[in-house]
């Protein structure tokens, strides 16, 4: 930790905040303020860079400046009213839940840009991808710093339309349709959690979400509480995405240029449930213990599901396509947030904070080495890869082949890497749930989530054993490796996946404090 005035904290985050979409207008302009290349589409790409640097590096002093002997208290904080008759305020703020999300943010984006640079997905000029990659770098991370529920939702709708045409323009096959269904999805579901913002709003009397917080739902009735909760819920687990509200992720995810699929799986589907932890657990905690329940039993049912749809991908002759199963991976994992979170303990919250920026970290990289994979084969077809190529990485490509099998041992949960903390988090919170709450319901889930885990190392180990270790023809030639600009944005997300698997305190230092002053009804 490094001492940082509080007025220069304050300007880092709101730089953090803004500073992308004052680069997404100049990336538009003639002339894009960039370093200069050797051709206009060179430039913005260089612009994109030195932007997304500049919020990474802002990211990255904030967190050094943050206190950590108080993660619990939100710091670097501005309060400006912006709407008074509705009470609305400007109201930026981060603790010990919302940094590491924000820094996770700022990260990937960065890496996503400097892969671009030299491996930019086919489709229209740079101009606009670059425009679009910063917006939607501004509206994630707006998401994890606002402290208004109305500002949290123009942060929660600002990604849509950016991503939307980052997988229509830029996708691949079947992208107008995948693009399409993205859009309607989450759009239904936002309309419906916006009732739910506007009833806390004008029931508490106010939109201040560390208000609410303190409050801790005694300005709203039991009925009340029920209402907003399913209404906010709704939305919430259409982002997650939460079964059986998924159904537009493996279509998006299979449609979506690398980049994409980077950001949607290790940023949008946090914002979900970031929302389940600051809005709903601390505002409508009756409400939500109503039904949460529910939300385990849906949770438990999604990791079931999407494991067994991976296997049914990986089995050969399947027909299975690598991102799609990567896709359908992502239910099953965030149905471990979700348990987590509906056990309403600190152990539990904790996991399913912890696994948030493990997936964030784990499936970012699978989607670049699958993006790879697919540059030098020309498909993510298992059985394509597996059969007619001839992938056999190990002996093709070893450097890539060992990534991946990195990669997908440390998102089976294998112990040392990131990927186990927050589901074996998230179990023993099942174990022991809040008071209230049925504990031999909880102990079922805890066994359905705890099997699983098995399928889970089941569908991988296949995956692997397919991809990397099949039979290398005798007239195959060599792929290429992993290549220096690979090299420079995959490194980071194998150090944070190894140093978060052998140090959880890193994260749970900081999320802990602050989880425990959420649950017990109070925020400062």
């Amino acid at each position: 930790m490094i001492d940082i005035n509080e007025s220069v904290m304050q300007f880092l985050l709101a730089f953090i905040v803004v500073g992308p979409l004052l680069g997404a207008v100049a990336a538009l302009l003639p002339a894009p303020p960039g370093l200069r290349g050797k051709s206009p589409e060179q430039a913005v790409l260089r612009h994109g860079i030195t932007v997304t640097g500049a919020v990474l590096i802002a990211a990255i002093v904030l967190a050094l400046g943050f206190d950590h002997d108080q993660p619990s208290k939100m710091q670097a904080s501005t309060d400006i009213s912006w709407i008074p008759a509705l009470d609305v305020r400007i109201h930026l703020g981060i603790d010990g839940i919302s940094l590491p999300l924000l820094v996770l943010t700022a990260l990937l984006t960065f890496l996503c840009a400097l892969y671009s640079y030299f491996k930019m997905p086919a489709g229209p000029g740079p101009k606009a991808f670059v425009a679009l990659l910063l917006v939607l770098e501004s509206g994630m991370l707006a998401t994890f710093a606002v402290l208004d529920l109305l500002l949290f939702f123009l942060a929660f709708e600002m990604v849509l339309i950016p991503m939307y045409f980052l997988i229509a323009r830029w996708g691949g096959e079947g992208r107008s349709q995948a693009a399409w269904r993205f859009i309607l999805y989450t759009l239904l579901g936002s309309v419906v959690m916006l009732l739910g913002l506007l009833l806390i709003g004008i029931k508490a009397g106010t939109f201040d979400m560390m208000a609410l917080a303190t409050d801790n739902g005694r300005s709203l009735t039991a009925s009340v509480q029920v209402i907003a909760v399913l209404a906010i819920g709704i939305g919430l687990a259409v982002k997650t995405p939460m079964w059986p509200l998924h159904s537009w992720l493996p279509d998006a995810h299979t449609a979506a240029p690398t980049v994409g699929s980077v950001l949607l799986a290790g940023v949008l589907l946090k914002m979900g449930t970031y929302g389940f932890v600051r809005i709903l657990l601390p505002i409508a905690p009756d409400g939500f213990r109503t039904f949460a329940p529910y939300l385990a039993a849906l949770a438990v049912v999604g990791i079931i599901y999407g494991s067994l749809a991976c296997l049914a991908l990986a089995e050969q002759g399947a027909k299975g396509d690598l991102k799609r199963l990567i896709a359908y991976s992502s239910v099953g994992h965030m149905g471990f947030v979700l348990l987590g979170i509906a056990t309403m303990t600190p152990t539990g919250v904790n996991g399913a904070l912890f696994a948030n920026i493990a997936h964030g970290l784990i499936t970012g990289l699978l989607f670049f080495l699958v993006g790879a994979l697919k540059d030098r084969t020309g498909t993510t077809d298992l059985d394509t890869l597996a059969e007619e190529t001839g992938a056999a990485l190990y002996g093709r490509a070893p450097r890539l082949g060992g990534l991946l099998a990195f990669a997908a041992v440390a998102s089976l949960g294998l112990p040392g890497l990131a990927g186990f903390w927050g589901e074996m988090l998230a179990l023993f919170g099942a174990f022991q749930p809040a008071e209230g709450l049925s504990r031999p319901a909880f102990l079922t889930f805890m066994a359905i989530g705890a099997f699983g885990t098995l399928l889970t190392a089941a569908y991988l180990l296949i995956v692997v054993r397919r991809v990397c270790m099949g039979a290398l023809p005798q007239d195959a030639p060599a792929l290429p490796d992993v290549r220096s600009y690979e090299f420079a944005a995959w490194t980071p997300l194998v150090a944070l996946t190894v140093v978060a698997g052998l140090w959880p305190r890193a994260l749970l230092g900081l999320s802990d404090p602050a989880v425990q002053q959420l649950l017990a009804g109070g925020t400062r």
